[in-house]
């Protein structure tokens, strides 16, 4: 069965989309586009997996848990926190393990969720 589409983008509404997308673009890289409206949306282009991150001005704060989050894979949890930590991201609670992976719950600057990812099958290879 063919899909009825495809993903090319996952866009965060927020405040700031020209703070946000700075934060993600040190966190996982993209080249910079402005979007139709650069005050209200901004892209970063060429993130691996997706077309591009968009950063969508809102007027409303973030109220409640994501339902949909980011899980980014890394080869270090402690040191991926240490280094988004200095450019604003926050941890939430502790490292959880499961049985292929440990993963650490992280927030952007605006309060997105996210995830650091350190699979099991990565260790000590």
């Amino acid at each position: 069965m063919s899909p009825i589409a495809r993903p090319p983008a996952v866009a965060f509404d927020c405040h700031d989309p020209a703070a946000l997308s700075a934060f993600w673009q040190q966190l996982v890289g993209g080249v910079p586009e402005p979007g139709p409206h650069e005050d209200d949306f901004l892209v970063l282009e060429d993130v691996r997996v997706f077309g591009y991150l968009g950063f969508q001005k809102v007027p409303e704060g973030k109220v409640v848990k994501n339902r949909v989050h980011l899980d980014l894979d890394v080869d270090d949890i402690d040191a991926a926190v240490a280094a988004s930590t200095a450019i604003g991201a926050s941890k939430q609670g502790d490292v959880v393990e499961e049985p292929t992976n440990w993963f650490q719950v992280m927030c952007d600057p605006e309060g997105n969720e996210f995830c650091f990812i350190l699979r099991k099958s990565r260790v000590g290879s």
